[in-house]
């Protein structure tokens, strides 16, 4: 269980642990700026002691927000909020880590806790975008079709993207091209309906994909990990599947992609998923296997003997934690704990050692 704690180099960086805060979208911006509930969110995971740090999705253009409040880092003026919290990040031994995102036809809507249902122009929202006209459902906006231009207008808003995350000190990038966003919407049929080169055949639909993946990792220095993650099935039958995911995870890989976050779904409503503990895993397995390319494994796991059980097998490199780092933002403290292995605490945190140790008996008691 102790491989969940050892380092793991990526190209010129080394992770202190296995473990990363999984980007969730906290729905809590203003215009896209980062703020102190950012701040605090994010930094108490690094004092946690998560190994990577992921934002919440970043929209390259305003146009790409889930919602309204959405994160953003489409102008210059978002570095400096994000700088102060990659630099605390960075200051806990944390990796600091961003996603880059596009919500394409999944824009223009309400928060969760307030719906996710459309929001007019009239109140805020804007028009949306996608590889072809059709709804993700009744209760999203109608996108237009994106054109070529436009198209080409979005491969380079993630590399104006990258360079800002670079100057923001992030020090991994992933772009997002998973949950029925913009990426998954061209990869899927069932939301790709073009007749161009953009759609028809698996290396149509990736053409976006992989030329902003080409874009970026010329932009990012080499020196620097790239990350993707998709959607490895949209569940439903004639779709987006697995057998294309490895190929796609190939192809990444032949471009500088170091490592492929693997998850699922999200690209037409009511799918039956069979949502379970670590029920994405095998995915994250199965690539790694085929292709070479490492993994990160993500969805439902919650214990310390889960998390280890998946590194220590093989079956990912990284384990992505969101909604017990939710609950518990210092899993990975007590997950070291838990497994026997020295983890170094925040000194200010020392005093909650186990009862009778030297270090934890060396405070007077509150």
């Amino acid at each position: 269980m102790s491989d969940l704690f050892n380092p793991l180099q990526m190209r010129s960086l080394w992770l202190p642990n296995r473990l990363a805060v999984s980007p969730m979208c906290q729905y809590s911006s203003e215009d896209g700026f980062a703020n102190d509930w950012h701040f605090v969110h994010l930094g108490s995971r690094a004092v946690g002691g998560a190994g990577v740090v992921f934002t919440e999705a970043a929209a390259v253009e305003p146009a790409g927000r889930i919602t309204p409040q959405d994160l953003g880092i489409w102008k210059e003026d978002h570095v400096a909020n994000l700088q102060r919290i990659a630099r605390f990040i960075s200051a806990q031994g944390s990796i600091p880590a961003i996603q880059l995102a596009h919500a394409g036809r999944k824009a223009s809507t309400s928060r969760p806790w307030e719906g996710s249902v459309e929001v007019p122009p009239d109140r805020g929202g804007w028009q949306t975008f996608a590889p072809s006209a059709l709804r993700f459902s009744p209760q999203y906006p109608m996108p237009a079709e994106l054109s070529v231009e436009r198209i080409h207008h979005l491969t380079q808003a993630f590399v104006d993207a990258a360079q800002r995350s670079f100057d923001a000190g992030f020090r991994i990038i992933e772009i997002h091209a998973a949950h029925g966003y913009l990426f998954h919407q061209f990869l899927s049929p069932l939301s790709n309906h073009r007749t161009d080169c953009y759609g028809g055949s698996f290396e149509n639909r990736v053409r976006f994909l992989r030329d902003t993946v080409e874009a970026v990792r010329g932009k990012w220095p080499a020196w620097l990990p790239l990350f993707v993650r998709i959607s490895c099935t949209d569940w439903v039958e004639n779709a987006w599947d697995l057998e294309q995911s490895i190929q796609l995870s190939r192809m990444m890989k032949s471009l500088g992609v170091d490592l492929i976050d693997c998850s699922s779904g999200g690209g037409v409503p009511n799918a039956q998923i069979p949502v379970g503990p670590g029920f994405q895993t095998p995915f994250a397995e199965r690539i790694r296997r085929e292709t070479g390319i490492m993994t990160a494994a993500v969805g439902l796991i919650a214990s310390a003997e889960q998390a280890g059980h998946i590194v220590r097998t093989g079956q990912a490199d990284l384990v992505l934690l969101g909604r017990e780092l939710l609950r518990d933002p210092y899993f990975p403290l007590r997950a070291g704990r838990e497994l026997g292995v020295s983890v170094p605490w925040p000194v200010q945190y020392l005093r909650s050692g186990p009862a009778g140790s030297p270090i934890r008996d060396s405070f007077p008691e509150e």
